[in-house]
């Protein structure tokens, strides 16, 4: 059986910013501390909540090794790497390695995008590279390509490709996954409004947003769970359900920046394309952390 990176709330972390649109390194190595003081179970550095689309190759590297450094092994370090070429993939993630992540997640190729088979080659071409557990990451509302069922059965038996974070959406389809691929493959809800769902069908936990601002509650709802408390931590996923839309009431991650900025954290605007969040939104993303206790 392949070993487990981490069960439970992963953090998909945002990276603060200056007003200058520099990173603002003091602040997120309070974030890392705060996340992993209420229970957080793995870091998740640069991946779409950490706006890695928009930082330098130094950025981003530097970023990783300074995760590393910080969390000092209390908990895991998952690096996100993924690219829609190839060649720059298996660069980040040689990059990752040396920095001393934990593990890979690796989004699918988007915009270009590829074929089920151009799925396969790109993926394994990491895998057999760089020895590291690797996360797939699907999301096709972001990049228009879907890892079908078959294919993650496929990468499933390289013995790198570990676990899938799962942003579907599609229930059915997770299921598929899950029994196409038993115990060769852990799954990891990639939406915060799923989390138990996935959870029934055997995963280890999820790669969240919401633990940015919730992470006791968001390790909770794993916990919960893991300890046979099924219907206490339904219910927490369902009272927390208006604060996880509310967060994604614009594009990610736009309102949890906004989210972590009225918890006392000036974790600064996000970088062009991405714009700040309007008022409406502002005051329905007010509502719900205040219904939520945060502020």
């Amino acid at each position: 059986m392949k070993k487990t990176i981490f069960t439970g709330a992963g953090v998909a972390i945002v990276t603060p910013m200056h007003d200058d649109l520099s990173i603002n390194w003091e602040l997120l190595g309070e974030l890392i501390d705060y996340q992993i003081d209420n229970g957080t179970d793995a870091i998740v550095i640069v991946g779409t909540t950490g706006e890695a689309s928009t930082l330098t190759d130094e950025e981003h590297v530097k970023a990783i090794r300074y995760a590393v450094e910080r969390t000092a092994g209390r908990v895991p370090v998952v690096a996100g790497t993924g690219s829609n070429h190839t060649d720059y993939s298996l660069w980040l993630s040689k990059e990752a390695k040396q920095a001393g992540a934990d593990g890979l997640l690796l989004v699918t190729p988007y915009y270009n995008k590829t074929s089920q088979a151009g799925l396969v080659r790109h993926f394994l071409a990491v895998a057999d590279t760089v020895d590291l557990p690797v996360i797939l990451y699907n999301v096709p509302s972001r990049t228009g390509m879907n890892i079908q069922p078959k294919t993650y059965l496929e990468l499933s038996k390289h013995p790198n490709i570990v676990a899938a974070k799962e942003a579907s959406g599609n229930i059915s389809q997770i299921a598929m996954i899950r029994s196409l691929c038993g115990d060769g493959l852990d799954i990891y809800s990639g939406n915060d409004d799923q989390i138990v769902p996935i959870l029934s069908l055997g995963g280890k936990g999820v790669i969240s947003v919401l633990s940015n601002v919730a992470p006791r509650q968001t390790h909770d709802i794993c916990q919960l769970y893991f300890d046979g408390k099924v219907r206490e931590s339904a219910d927490l996923q369902v009272k927390l359900l208006p604060l996880i839309n509310a967060l994604f009431c614009d594009v990610n991650p736009i309102p949890v920046k906004e989210a972590v900025a009225m918890m006392g954290w000036q974790a600064g605007p996000c970088r062009l394309p991405l714009t700040g969040l309007g008022e409406e939104n502002r005051e329905l993303l007010k509502r719900e952390m205040k219904a939520a206790g945060l502020i």
